[in-house]
């Protein structure tokens, strides 16, 4: 219940941020607001400001602008008028070019709220645990992409003669400084050819691979695995390695006499389930030997967890602006990445991804936004804020970008109408903007059941 609670407020909050952004460009282009709700239904609370009335009411979803004039298509329709009726002060009878300007505040606005959150993320800092840009190669060890089911289907990693060990070190002149870089490159970039730079024994070599878009998620695998060096950065309490007297510090050489030389190799060992393994550490310059006596949850030997508690040594990746000018830099810049990122998904829901998969309707977005928050106010201080506000600057950014789409109930399609009546000079037929937001009822309505259809399935694969 608390993450929906926290889900509809921080999805409300960018509602009324995108309409508080018609609101201004409705007043500074002589449009008279009638109404502003903050939530929609019955009212709860209200006050008349000029002549405007602002309202609190009971459905908290967002909230809504209501300029004059806005049921003028429904009146032409009921007296039969050739063209929609301009009262003075209405927003048909602005000009194309303002009714332009008034549509595209909303989706602005969005974009500036996305920049203000980003550049406070900035300025505090954000810590991120991540690993090195050494890689694995995930088929040494079983390992498949994505939701590929295809037998005896290499992976792009050993097509391109990538090699456990390798150090990817450039993807497309883009640095990749650690995995993280490495996994935002591959995730963005499915099915198209991308150039890397390796380092190999200390040699840079060339590397052409293209990532296989994974039809469940549309995002770009290849079929790797991050080095992790088998050096304990600290042991859980109650776990089988704090029993068995594992410390910080300690370097796990072999297990069961076996060479362990990152991670990967304990977790595949582990797979098999012994009860007791019998480690041999380096602990300075001694080296130990330690037995651990497991237990697992689960049944199914590749899912089961152990209790091992060892937590493995990585890397934490800070990034924080040095001055508000570089803050706001850097949220411009990840606002516009956003951006960018949300035209590339509108084309991949034409290459043949799972639609119902990759794509999230309100109830999802909701939960997760919820759930990030919850997650969140577990941490300490205004750090524990900051994933909050980064989830909140990307869905804004989203929000701004679908309302841009050229779909009739949306800004973007009563921009592409203005555009048309600019071109032709005159005001659009009542007849012809009916067949239009018919239209354009009948994509929205498609859109909400493919959006519908997939909150469920994703509550229902929970």
């Amino acid at each position: 219940m608390l993450n929906v609670i926290l889900g509809l407020i921080g999805l409300s909050i960018i509602v009324v941020i995108h309409e508080f952004g018609h609101f201004l460009a409705a007043r500074a282009n002589g449009v008279e607001v009638e109404a502003f709700s903050v939530g929609w239904g019955p009212t709860l609370l209200s006050a008349k400001r000029g002549r405007t009335e602002w309202k609190l009411s009971a459905f908290p979803l967002g909230g809504y602008c209501k300029m004059k004039g806005e049921d003028a298509f429904k009146t032409a329709l009921e007296q039969n008028l050739p063209t929609l009726p301009k009262e003075e002060g209405s927003f048909y009878s602005a000009s194309p070019t303002r009714r332009i300007g008034i549509l595209a505040a909303g989706p602005t606005m969005n974009f500036v709220f996305a920049i203000v959150l980003s550049t406070v993320v900035a300025l505090v800092g954000t810590q991120v645990q991540t690993i090195s840009n050494k890689i694995i190669l995930a088929s040494e060890y079983g390992g498949t992409i994505g939701s590929n089911t295809e037998q005896n289907v290499q992976n792009p990693a050993d097509i391109a003669g990538l090699r456990t060990g390798d150090i990817i070190t450039k993807i497309d002149d883009v640095e990749i400084r650690d995995y993280s870089d490495l996994q935002r490159m591959i995730a963005m970039n499915g099915g198209k050819t991308l150039h890397m730079t390796v380092l190999r024994d200390g040699t840079p070599v060339e590397i052409t691979i293209t990532p296989r878009l994974d039809k469940a998620t549309g995002q770009g695998l290849i079929g790797i695995y991050g080095w992790v060096d088998p050096v304990v950065e600290s042991v859980e309490k109650g776990s089988a390695a704090a029993i068995a007297g594992l410390e910080s510090g300690d370097v796990i050489l072999e297990v069961d006499g076996k060479p362990v030389n990152h991670s990967i190799d304990l977790a595949k060992y582990l797979e098999n389930q012994p009860g007791r393994i019998n480690l041999t550490i380096q602990r300075g310059t001694e080296k130990i030997e330690k037995t651990l006596v497991l237990t697992y949850e689960g049944s199914d030997p590749k899912t089961a967890e152990s209790n091992l508690g060892i937590v493995f040594k990585t890397i934490t990746k800070t990034t924080k602006a040095s001055s508000l000018g570089e803050a706001i830099l850097m949220g411009a810049n990840t606002t516009w990445e956003t951006f960018v990122l949300s035209i590339k998904s509108i084309g991949l829901l034409f290459s043949g991804i799972d639609v119902f998969s990759a794509v999230s309707g309100p109830a999802r977005i909701t939960y997760m936004v919820g759930a990030s928050a919850s997650e969140s106010f577990k941490q300490s201080g205004i750090a524990g804020i900051l994933p909050v506000l980064s989830f909140l600057a990307l869905i804004s950014v989203s929000l701004g970008f679908m309302n841009l789409l050229p779909i009739p109930a949306l800004d973007g399609g009563q921009i592409v109408l203005c555009l048309v009546e600019i071109v032709n000079r005159k005001p659009l037929k009542v007849r012809t903007l009916y067949r239009y937001q018919s239209a354009g009822s009948i994509i929205v309505l498609a859109l909400i059941i493919v959006a519908t259809m997939s909150d469920v399935l994703f509550f229902v694969r929970r």
